[in-house]
């Protein structure tokens, strides 16, 4: 199939969003600047848009050496990943896919790889991830595509001394392509960024889940000699971060059509259908009272500031509220009546596999509800499951993912570390016990689930909703701002489930509480 570069697919000035969203613009737009270090790059791009079309059957093309990227013959890119293909060399190399977590991010970012290497002989890939056990999913993927790359993370005497050397043979002409993946933390590394002034101009950099390079330190990281600019990410915004989010734009681009949503997604096969089940739980009297004092204190630095009570981003000046809304958002996650619920909940479901239980951040909270979750799970109920967290090993991560997958596990008990990324399309149920209100982690704990996996029709969700106590006028004109946002997002997805009815219908509650009924 051929897609015309020009004309067809307009590509996004800014990133899109309903309401009330900021707009962001991208600033770095003039890539034909006489004066731009980026000269050679626009040169060669605007060489490959005169030829007309990118060619995105690898049947019409001639096949790479070894190393070098291809799109496999048992890999069709989906329409719209053709159309974000399309649209990035349309935008002169520069650009943010906001796609749908599962929709196939990673698959478009190496088409574009092998269409730069087939246009303009493209030597090198830099991809950066945010985690460690990412770096080993993407190079499973990049292998699909050919490529060898080198895992430029943890010990630097591991990579640096094989990096250097290939460096050196591609200048030399003694090796044509180059694949390095890397962590947001090595490539802020003296490693890492003692070698980047000696990548060639053909070179794409990919950031895969790239709101987090948004942060300030992180951004400052990214490499400015390279002029071809990819970002991945289904939640680009950055939460409480409009500075961050212009700056992560001004240096990859804006956001580019087409934009794949989650109805999108399920609508067109990326993702699975799925059962959606609300679970409302109330707080203790301690927790509402604890509850009570620390919005009331958020409350009342909203209305210092003379601000409209709406959650709009954080400046330098914002910094006290955040600690506020960690703590009540850790007190709502670790609720001690969830607990009972998911004993409730489990007892009729003990012959069930390919559950994924969600715990809270890492906190010591969080951690807590972990440890009482597995003791409810596997002493009190006997369903067979395990730990995996942030500091669960990598090699012991991988194996727990086959034990999960072949049904020896039940399920798995997470904190954080599966929220972006992580690939484990077997999981078919999933119990939400604590989440934060920052909406990139409901849409990628969501997305999560829906991934496609051979004999899996359908997913079920079971979301556990806290609710608040009852508060004062004041207090509750504070509650009902901030829960706006969150409860629109349940909505959405509640509306978009095979059950929809019944799942609005247990939102409904929550709602009348608040005088949200417009939602």
């Amino acid at each position: 199939m051929k897609l015309s570069s020009k004309g067809i697919y307009k590509v996004q000035s800014q990133a899109q969003g309903k309401g009330s969203a900021p707009t962001y613009i991208s600033k770095a737009q003039n890539y034909y600047d006489v004066a731009s270090p980026l000269q050679p790059i626009n040169r060669l791009l605007a060489v490959a848009e005169a030829k007309g079309s990118y060619h995105l059957n690898p049947s019409e093309r001639k096949q790479p050496p070894p190393g070098c990227p291809r799109i496999p013959p048992f890999i069709e890119l989906r329409e719209y990943q053709q159309q974000a293909v399309a649209s990035w060399f349309a935008n002169k190399g520069r650009g943010t896919l906001k796609m749908a977590t599962g929709s196939g991010k990673t698959i478009a970012a190496l088409a574009i790889a092998s269409e730069l290497y087939q246009k303009i002989g493209l030597q090198v890939l830099l991809v950066v991830c945010p985690f460690r056990h990412l770096v080993i999913q993407w190079a499973r993927e990049c292998e699909k595509f050919g490529l060898q790359p080198i895992l430029a993370f943890e010990n630097v005497r591991k990579w640096q001394t094989q990096l250097s050397t290939q460096l050196y043979n591609l200048r030399a002409g003694n090796q044509t392509f180059l694949t390095v993946i890397t962590t947001n933390d090595s490539l802020m590394g003296e490693g890492l960024q003692s070698q980047l002034k000696y990548f060639p101009d053909k070179t794409l950099i990919v950031g895969d889940e790239a709101h987090n390079l948004g942060a300030k330190r992180r951004e400052e990281s990214l490499p400015r000699n390279i002029g071809l600019r990819l970002a991945l990410s289904a939640t680009p915004e950055r939460y409480f971060d409009e500075d961050g989010t212009q700056s992560l734009f001004d240096y990859f681009g804006a956001v580019l059509e087409p934009e794949f949503t989650l109805a999108d997604a399920i609508g067109q096969g990326a993702l699975v259908r799925y059962l959606y089940y609300p679970i409302l739980v109330e707080l203790t009297e301690a927790e509402s009272r604890a509850y009570l004092k620390l919005t009331k204190s958020i409350g009342r630095i909203l209305l210092f500031r003379q601000r409209e009570v709406k959650v709009v981003g954080i400046d330098d000046e914002d910094k006290d509220l955040t600690p506020l809304l960690m703590q009540r958002a850790r007190l709502i996650g670790s609720a001690a009546n969830k607990l009972q619920a998911l004993r409730n909940l489990m007892r009729r479901r003990l012959d069930t596999s390919h559950t994924l239980f969600y715990c809270g951040d890492g906190s010591v909270e969080s951690t807590r509800q972990l440890k009482a979750v597995t003791k409810i799970l596997g002493t009190e109920l006997g369903y067979r499951v395990s730990t995996y967290t942030a500091e669960t090993p990598l090699d012991e991560r991988e194996e727990l993912r086959r034990e999960f997958e072949g049904g020896e596990l039940q399920g798995l008990v997470a904190i954080r570390c599966l929220d972006e990324g992580v690939d484990i399309p077997a999981i078919q149920n999933a119990v939400i016990l604590a989440s934060s209100g920052n909406p990139r982690q409901f849409i990628q704990r969501r997305g999560r689930i829906l991934r496609p996996h051979p004999g899996k029709q359908r997913a079920t969700l079971f979301d556990m909703i806290v609710l608040p106590p009852e508060l004062d006028r004041e207090t509750l004109e504070v509650e009902r701002s901030l829960l706006r946002k969150e409860l629109k997002r349940l909505v959405e997805f509640a509306d978009l489930a095979d059950n929809a009815g019944e799942a609005r219908v247990k939102l409904l509650a929550l709602q009348k509480r608040y005088g949200l009924l417009d939602i």
